[in-house]
This record gives structure tokens, C-alpha cells and sequence, in this order.
């Protein structure tokens, strides 16, 4: 009996001693091992042997692309403006040592020193810079926070401002500027839009009175080569003009006339029939 039991205490310390010598790392994954409070070696992924009670794995550090947002932070501008600043940090651990050696926590050192890089930044810009600089700020964070924070083992890949949120009243004033601004460009547009119809209209009107005047000035053509064509009698030429000048007074703005020369020796022989004396003998 005393055998029985004696053997399944040496199994079981077989099983601890084996479970505590071998250690297995997932990929992506590191962990730093202490013999006797020094820092040793780190293990790799895989499979790993260390000597029990003697060696000591520390906890599992990723290895991985990381992303932390900080909480928003209050930055003054140069022009004395409180904005604040929500930012997203994309950082991996390159030196497992150095991460868990170097530096307490680098996460929260990371933090602060995001706030304080910022804080020099921004303080140096004023609000409207700052709205429509973001990626000048990036690469100003990612330089200071890359070269800092290599010697904790870390590698800084991306830094990317979330929201620049100006105080409330700057905001509204903001959007009334804005709302002015859209009013104002519709009203150019609106007043534009108008400025062509009447240009058009304009167009049209004096296309179609330019029409209207050759049509005229052919149909007068038309008439006069008929006329010189068939030789009339100056008194039947100066019937027929005194005939077309009602419809020529007729047409808007017709309020000068060109008489022609026959048919002005026509009215007058006309003139000369009526008071009784011979058309063909000129007056003394």
C-alpha cells in the first residue's frame, strides 16, 4: 500500500515537473523568462523548455498591429481656443525585452506623451489651421512618438486624429457661416440662371426682329425689281406706294421712310395731274 501511494506521488511530480518545463507560445507572441529574478531569454513561438522552480515565463506579450483610442484631450490653439482632440494610435512591439524592461507601462507613456506632443503642436497653430491641417499634425505625432518610443521596443505605424471638436459657440458660428455661405451661392446661382433667360430671351427677340426686317426688306426688294421689270407709269407707281404706306406704318418703330426718287417724281406728276398740267412738261 505504502508503495502504491508513494508511486502515484512520483507520477504526479513527474506530470508537474513536465508540465512546468515545457512551455508552449502561440504565434504573434512572446515571453520574456526570468531565472531567478534576471532576465534570461524570451521564447519564441512553438514549443519551448525551460527548468522548472528555476526559470520563470513572464506573461504573453503580443506581437501583433495594436489599435488604442484615447479619451479626448483638451488643447489650446494659439489664438486661445480649447479644442478637443480625440486621437487613434496604430503601434506594434518590435523588442519584447525592451517592452516589458524599459518602460513600467507603454501604453500610458505612449498616452502622455500623444497629449504633450499635441499640446506643442497645436499651441503653436491657430483654430482655423488646426481644422484643415490633419495630416501635418499625423506626421508631426508619428515622428515624435516613433523616435521616443523605440527604445521601449515599440514601433509607432500610424497616428490618426478621430475629431477636432471646437467649443459650442465657435461651432454654431461655424455653421452659421456656413449656412451663409450655401445661401449666398445659391442666390449667385439663382441670379446667374436669371442673368441667361433674359440674355436668351434678349437673343431671341433680336433674332426674330432681324428676321422679320429681312423678310420685309426682300419682300420690298421683290416688289421694287417687279416694278423696274415691267416699266409702270409713274402715276401707277405712286398709287401702289401710297397704297403700302399704311401697312408700313404698321410695323413697331417704323417712324422714318425711305422714299425712292421715282417714286417721288411719280407723287409729283400725280400732283401736277390733279392741278391740271402735263405730267411730261417740267414747271418753269
Amino acid at each position: 500500500m505504502a508503495e502504491l501511494i508513494v508511486g502515484v506521488i512520483v507520477a504526479l511530480l513527474a506530470v508537474v515537473l513536465v508540465l512546468r518545463t515545457v512551455r508552449i507560445v502561440p504565434q504573434a507572441r512572446a515571453s520574456n523568462v526570468e531565472r531567478l529574478g534576471r532576465y534570461l531569454r524570451t521564447l519564441e513561438p512553438g514549443l519551448n523548455l525551460v527548468i522548472p522552480f528555476i526559470d520563470r515565463p513572464r506573461a504573453l506579450i503580443d506581437l501583433r498591429e495594436q489599435v488604442v483610442s484615447f479619451e479626448p484631450r483638451s488643447v489650446i490653439t494659439e489664438d486661445n481656443l480649447v479644442v478637443d482632440i480625440d486621437t487613434v494610435l496604430y503601434f506594434q512591439v518590435t523588442d519584447p525585452r525592451a517592452a516589458a524592461y524599459e518602460i513600467f507601462s507603454y501604453l500610458q507613456a505612449i498616452e502622455q506623451l500623444t497629449v504633450t506632443t499635441l499640446r506643442n503642436v497645436i499651441g503653436s497653430m491657430d483654430l482655423e489651421v488646426t481644422l484643415t491641417s490633419r495630416e501635418y499634425i499625423n506626421s508631426q505625432l508619428r515622428g515624435v512618438l516613433d523616435e521616443a518610443s523605440g527604445k521601449w521596443g515599440i514601433r509607432v505605424n500610424r497616428v490618426e486624429l478621430k475629431a477636432i471638436d471646437p467649443p459650442p459657440s465657435i461651432k454654431e458660428s461655424m455653421e452659421k457661416q456656413m449656412r451663409a455661405d450655401r445661401e449666398k451661392r445659391a442666390a449667385i446661382l439663382t441670379a446667374e440662371g436669371q442673368r441667361q433667360a433674359r440674355i436668351l430671351t434678349a437673343e431671341g427677340d433680336r433674332q426674330a426682329a432681324i428676321l422679320r426686317a429681312e423678310g420685309q426688306a426682300k419682300a420690298i426688294d421683290t416688289v421694287f425689281e417687279a416694278i423696274h421689270r415691267n416699266d409702270p407709269d409713274p402715276k401707277l407707281l405712286a398709287y401702289q406706294y401710297l397704297q403700302m404706306l399704311p401697312e408700313l406704318a404698321k410695323g413697331p418703330g417704323n417712324t422714318f421712310w425711305v422714299i425712292p426718287s421715282e417714286v417721288t417724281s411719280a407723287l409729283q406728276n400725280v400732283t401736277r395731274a390733279f392741278n391740271g398740267k402735263n405730267p411730261e412738261i417740267p414747271p418753269d
